[in-house]
């Protein structure tokens, strides 16, 4: 591995089934409410599987064109949840990336076009969302939908 393919980013990630949700965006913009939400949609069925791969500090890999996520050693298993602190939940040691979602982000609009960005080497979707927009929702709907003419 390189320094270029091989790095720690500030993001949390979660799986949602079979892939993992990059959740980027500035400090206190919600990526830990995003992915406790998103933890806690499954459990209540919305989602038929979700766990926790890191929160605050990601360490990204690509691997033969895949961009894998892992959560650094020293915070594997730890989330902070807004009014409780840091709480032990159950993780993935390693997932692969198939979306990233950019809170707080200033290009998000309406009816945004199909956006990506690159991470790494690796080219993935991107789900821009605005500062006072509730993030929950539109990745949910991200993650159940396709783009209309696909």
């Amino acid at each position: 591995m390189t320094a270029a393919d091989d790095s720690t980013i500030h993001a949390s990630a979660v799986l949602v089934g079979a892939k993992a949700v990059l959740i980027r965006g500035p400090a206190g913009s919600g990526k830990s409410q995003l992915v406790w939400n998103l933890l806690t949609a499954a459990a209540q069925g919305v989602l038929p599987f979700a766990r926790l791969v890191a929160d605050d500090r990601v360490h990204v890999e690509n691997r033969s064109g895949r961009l894998l996520a892992r959560p650094p050693q020293a915070l594997a298993g730890m989330i902070e949840i807004h009014g409780l602190g840091i709480r032990r939940a159950d993780f993935e040691p390693v997932a692969a990336i198939g979306m990233v979602v950019d809170l707080a982000a200033a290009d998000a609009s309406r009816h945004p076009e199909a956006k990506s960005t690159v991470i790494a080497g690796v080219r993935l979707p991107r789900l821009a969302v605005a500062d006072e927009v509730t993030a929950l929702p539109l990745v949910l709907a991200a993650l159940r939908t396709l783009p209309a003419g696909n």
